[in-house]
């Protein structure tokens, strides 16, 4: 073929001239490189291929990241974990069998990407995210992900939505505004794990998390320095009243100390706030997750002692009693699931009397579902979502828009098994949830969101909005 019939059969004359003349409007010191970058530009962006390899979570757990290739870059995303807490939830796919990783494996799904996804989404346009997600779906052909795995779908799902900014040239956050019809992104208020117990500590502690807001922060830089100071302070309060050994972390950064009761580990706390002088700027949030020490209709707060588990049981009137008096007590603005993930009736209740934002995680499961009918039955006022728990970045946009427009708080939340990926930071952004919750400010795998949220609110510059004293309402 001569070099003429080649330009003509692919119209390169047109698009050289048209990158040149660009070149020269723009009066650009560089024509090359910016010829260059003009002619990338004119070629539409697909996918020409996924790839997924096994990692290791922060728990040092097998999970699923994948490399998702177009014609313009490479886009990485992995797939965070969390411990199953229902049948309504999108399944996690392990292999189950006796051989490595004691069953945790997960072969299975990359070997399904590797084969089945791939091939399926070879071609497609990578800004077309519901599309994509809708491909993902329809390959797996289950209610709750069983053939493919959640973990396995949500990660090409989120490297998807990071190659279609890339094609758009946009910042994550701001394709995810675009993708949910946000107009006005914002800063959430990070809810920083402070003391752990529940199932993620080894102490006495039957309330799984004592979490610490920074609601008076000016900037998200300013809140996570007061959650670090905090974090560092209450380190000190612990080790001078229990020792070093009290200082042992649990799976998500939050302090252990072997405290006897939820009032022992707020006191620590609030020591902790006196100390800092941020009595004003700090409230507090508390993840119950009571679904861990309920035993039919009752609740075992001393489960983890073995002197006394089982004598000493709580009625779901009796949690009601203790959480009016500890909203009393204390500034707390927030607990999360307060009674059994079954226990609709008392949820309810407890939310009607609008002492404090009553969260759903184990109650709502993050499913579309469960959300529909708590906001018919006004069980609840927030949504905690969890990206895993839903299997792709469409539903999960889907699932923030019910309960926003049922004027729900809403929490993106971060998973036990977490991994360096950063798309909840970008998501909780794009759109503008008011909350995150991932973790303590230490370790690698919670710092990262944290990080990440930094850079954003660096690029929005003088746009930057953090949402501070309006969370609730953003």
């Amino acid at each position: 073929m001569l070099v003429q019939d080649y330009l003509d059969k692919h119209m390169l004359a047109r698009r050289i001239e048209d990158a040149v003349n660009a070149a020269v409007r723009a009066k650009t010191p560089d024509p090359l490189l910016f010829i260059s970058n003009h002619m990338r530009k004119s070629v539409q962006s697909v996918i020409t291929k996924v790839k997924a390899r096994r990692i290791l979570d922060g728990r040092g757990v097998p999970t699923v990241e994948v490399e998702l290739f177009t014609n313009k870059g490479v886009f990485r995303a992995s797939a965070p974990a969390a411990a199953a807490s229902g049948l309504y939830e999108a399944i996690e796919s392990q292999d189950g069998d006796k051989g490595p990783y004691s069953g945790n494996n997960v072969a299975k799904s990359v070997r399904s990407i590797n084969e089945k996804v791939s091939e399926a989404l070879v071609g497609m346009d990578p800004a077309l995210q519901s599309q994509i997600d809708q491909v993902l779906l329809d390959l797996d052909k289950t209610e709750r992900k069983g053939e493919l795995g959640a973990n396995a779908i949500l990660a090409v799902s989120i490297a998807a939505c990071k190659a279609g900014a890339a094609e758009k040239e946009v910042p994550l956050f701001k394709h995810v505004a675009d993708l949910s019809g946000t107009t006005n992104v914002s800063l959430p208020v990070p809810t920083f794990t402070v003391i752990s117990g529940g199932k993620q500590a080894r102490n006495s502690l039957a309330f799984q998390e004592i979490m610490v807001l920074p609601v008076g922060a000016k900037t998200f830089e300013e809140a996570l320095q007061m959650g670090s100071d905090l974090y560092h302070q209450l380190e000190a309060v612990i080790s001078e009243k229990y020792g070093s050994h009290g200082c042992n972390v649990s799976e998500v950064g939050g302090f252990a100390p072997n405290v006897s009761s939820i009032r022992e580990g707020l006191d620590l706390v609030n020591e902790a706030v006196r100390r800092k002088g941020l009595k004003e700027e700090i409230r507090i949030a508390i993840n119950v997750a009571a679904t861990e020490f309920c035993i039919g209709t009752k609740y075992d707060i001393a489960f983890k002692n073995s002197d006394e588990s089982g004598k000493i049981f709580k009625s779901a009137g009796d949690l009601i009693e203790l959480y009016k008096e500890l909203c009393n007590d204390y500034p707390i603005v927030s607990i999360e699931d307060p009674f059994d993930k079954e226990d609709w009736e008392h949820t309810e209740y407890f939310s009607k009397l609008q002492m404090t934002q009553v969260a759903g995680g184990d109650l709502l499961m993050s499913n579309s579902k469960h959300i529909e009918k708590a906001i018919q039955e006004s069980t609840c006022n927030a949504l905690l979502l969890k990206i895993n728990q839903v299997g792709t970045v469409s539903e999960a946009i889907e699932a923030v828009k019910l309960a926003k427009d049922a004027r729900w708080g809403v929490i993106i939340s971060h998973g036990s098994g977490e991994t360096e990926d950063t798309f909840i930071a970008d998501l909780s952004v794009g759109l503008a949830t008011g909350q995150i919750k991932a973790g303590a400010p230490c370790g690698g795998e919670r710092l990262c969101k944290y990080n990440q949220l930094l850079r954003i609110e660096e690029e929005l510059g003088d746009q930057a909005n953090y949402t501070g004293q309006e969370w609730r309402t953003s």
